[in-house]
């Protein structure tokens, strides 16, 4: 069907013997051309976040309550992957997060390999979330994670360096970061390689604890905070309040939104301290009930914090139970009847072959 317009050309430029699909061809056209100059900045934005803690710490519901997503919490299978997105405003782009969370505490740690790559290093950030109702895993917990993520980072930084020196290109995938010249303690301190946020969960049980061992706990993480200049936040899932500033921190990471200014160091509430807001002169030595700082033999400040720590909370090494849950397969939470009873049953069958086979290489060796 035309449209017949007496009027001539219509305002945006088409003719009267124009469709109506011509004419609303145009009219699109005509909207992109006037908005070209204001989307032209409007390219999506895309980070990736990777989550790691204790287990069981609250990792799946914190990272729920930080996407809005009101669904019941499950255990986290190995390594799972999810995405958030956000508009910056109306009509306009949704910036995109990769989500990444490790399951299983430690036992598992060498899956960071596949979040932590050259793609995504430069606008990674790592979470790390520490229960705090078990501190006598939590000194183990946070350097075996730290330490695997850092390995993998400062690995995927140097690869990538060397490709692109073998290309003559100047570096584009950094893991460094770089401070101003005022960060409270910068020659003192050892940043880790990208924005690091430690969530202390279970609060609401931490808040129990006799106030000695809870000023231990406090100070002991404000110094790793501020030693890898990482962002420090006590939470609770069940408090509205400690949820909406751990998700500020999270939406911070993940979106880059203002994450708040309120700064609490009181270890008898909870931590709120962003990076760059700490200084060891405020958080002063360790505090030792009963600990002789000087008989402790300690090779830097980071080692005599881990020596006084562990005086007051052993750490628990559960070695055996770790080198046993590298095989999923065994881990008591993913059992299934049916198949866990096939597979001893396959077990059995490649046992006894193991044992032929031996006993017919044995017979061959004799026969020569």
């Amino acid at each position: 069907m035309k449209v017949v317009n007496t009027q001539g050309d219509n305002a945006n430029g088409s003719r009267v013997s124009d469709t109506l699909w011509e004419q609303a061809a145009a009219e699109v056209h005509s909207r992109e051309a006037a908005g070209g100059e204001e989307d032209r900045g409007e390219a999506v934005s895309e980070r990736t976040v990777f989550l790691m803690g204790s287990k069981a710490g609250g990792k799946t519901s914190i990272l729920l309550r930080c996407l809005d997503r009101d669904e019941p919490s499950k255990p986290t299978l190995a390594l799972e992957y999810t995405f958030g997105r956000r508009a910056r405003g109306h009509n306009t782009p949704k910036d995109i997060a990769h989500l990444w969370e490790l399951g299983g505490g430690t036992s598992l740690s060498d899956l960071v390999q596949i979040p932590i790559t050259a793609v995504c290093i430069s606008s990674l950030s790592v979470i790390l979330i520490l229960d705090l109702s078990k501190p006598n895993a939590l000194w183990e917990t946070m350097e075996k994670l730290l330490q695997a993520a850092q390995n993998q980072l400062e690995k995927v930084s140097s690869q990538s360096q060397q490709a692109q020196r073998a290309k003559h290109q100047p570096p584009v995938h950094s893991a460094a970061r770089v401070f101003p010249k005022d960060y409270p303690d910068r020659e003192l301190i050892s940043p880790f390689p990208v924005p690091l946020l430690i969530i202390g969960s279970k609060y609401d049980i931490f808040q129990e604890f006799d106030s000695d061992k809870r000023k231990v706990v406090c100070k002991t993480l404000r110094f790793v905070a501020h030693y890898y200049a990482a962002s420090l936040i006590f939470t609770n899932i069940k408090s509205e309040s400690l949820m909406s500033k751990t998700k500020s921190f999270f939406s911070h990471l993940a979106f880059g939104l203002d994450r708040g200014k309120t700064v609490s160091c009181d270890s008898t509430k909870p931590l709120i301290i962003p990076a760059g807001s700490d200084s060891f002169s405020q958080i002063g030595s360790p505090h030792a009930t009963d600990v002789d700082i000087t008989s402790l033999h300690a090779k830097n400040p980071k080692d005599l914090w881990k020596k006084v720590y562990e005086r007051v909370f052993p750490q628990e090494h559960n070695t055996s139970e770790q080198r046993e849950l590298k095989d999923p397969a065994k881990d008591p939470q993913y059992s299934e009847l049916q198949i866990d009873a096939m597979r001893a049953q396959k077990d059995q069958e490649l046992e006894q072959y193991k044992r032929n086979a031996s006993k017919s290489w044995k017979g061959l060796e004799l026969g020569t």
